[in-house]
């Protein structure tokens, strides 16, 4: 497998890493921390809290001893971070899945901090070998080596930085629940004063028969009219109603569409006439 083709077979996180390394300019010393890393010196990594230990096989017998650490951040700066993790569903989820978001460094910056080392000086590192080069290819061989652990978990990036796997998850489920619980009590009072209200509402609008027809106001005598009343209805002045089906043009249609087109004609022209009378009653 080519260098190209491995750079690209690499989770996104993992190649941020590891342009970190490439742009150290002594590239020999890199090929050679490479050639390293995929022969096999590396004979082990462990994590010891936020420091990783491994041994490497060099020249001599006995494995060189390398150390490795990023600064940590601490609880309050944890905290922080997964609260507003926390608030993004997509962080949240594909934490949960085992999966790096492609923005996480979001996250980070708003809280003022940075996920990925700014500089080589930014990695702490100290190897048993007598080379005084930092990064020698020894820690450069550790660092490859961490490139590949990172796209299998990308948890172990968090882990140099002072916080597990296991903490992270713990706390982002915790406070999923409580925001589920928080939307579920809002939802809950809200649908609850919505039916106070409604109530309250009915309560006020309900007709009170007894006092219906009755209107307390003082009346302006002016505004009174007192006519007598006589035996004629409404049905008196609508007259016969046209149940028949009369003319052509009433074929197709029922003895109710005949009705209701006889009362919308008696409507309108009670309309105008309403309004014929109160112009003339103006005009007086």
């Amino acid at each position: 497998m080519t260098n190209s083709t491995l750079q690209a077979s690499r989770e996104w996180w993992s190649q941020r890493w590891l342009e970190l390394l490439d742009s150290y300019r002594f590239k020999k010393r890199l090929e050679r921390a490479r050639n390293y890393a995929r022969q096999g010196n590396v004979l082990s990594i462990e994590f010891k809290g936020a420091k990783v230990l491994a041994r490497v096989q060099g020249s001599e017998a006995e494995p060189y001893k390398v150390s490795l650490s990023l600064d940590p951040f601490s609880q309050e700066q944890w905290t922080y971070i997964i609260e507003t993790m926390s608030q993004r569903a997509i962080f949240a989820a594909k934490l949960l899945a085992g999966e790096m978001p492609q923005n996480i460094e979001e996250v980070f910056t708003a809280n003022g901090l940075s996920l990925f080392p700014f500089t080589l000086s930014d990695v702490h590192s100290k190897c048993s070998c007598p080379d005084k080069a930092n990064p020698c290819k020894h820690i450069g061989a550790v660092y490859y080596q961490l490139g590949d652990r990172f796209s299998e978990d990308p948890f172990v990036l968090f882990q140099l930085r002072g916080s597990t796997k296991e903490q992270i998850i713990s706390d982002l489920r915790t406070l999923r629940s409580a925001r589920v619980v928080e939307t579920s009590d809002a939802t809950s009072t809200l649908q609850n004063e919505t039916s106070d209200i409604q109530q309250s509402n009915a309560s006020q609008d309900s007709i009170k028969i007894d006092s219906f027809w009755q209107y307390n106001e003082p009346l302006e005598s002016s505004l009174v009219v007192i006519a007598p009343s006589n035996s004629e209805t409404i049905l008196d002045f609508l007259g016969a109603i046209p149940l028949a089906k009369e003319e052509e043009n009433t074929i197709n249609l029922t003895s109710g569409d005949v009705v209701r087109n006889y009362l919308d004609k008696v409507y309108k022209d009670v309309s105008q006439k309403a309004i014929l009378a109160a112009m003339k009653v103006g005009d007086s």
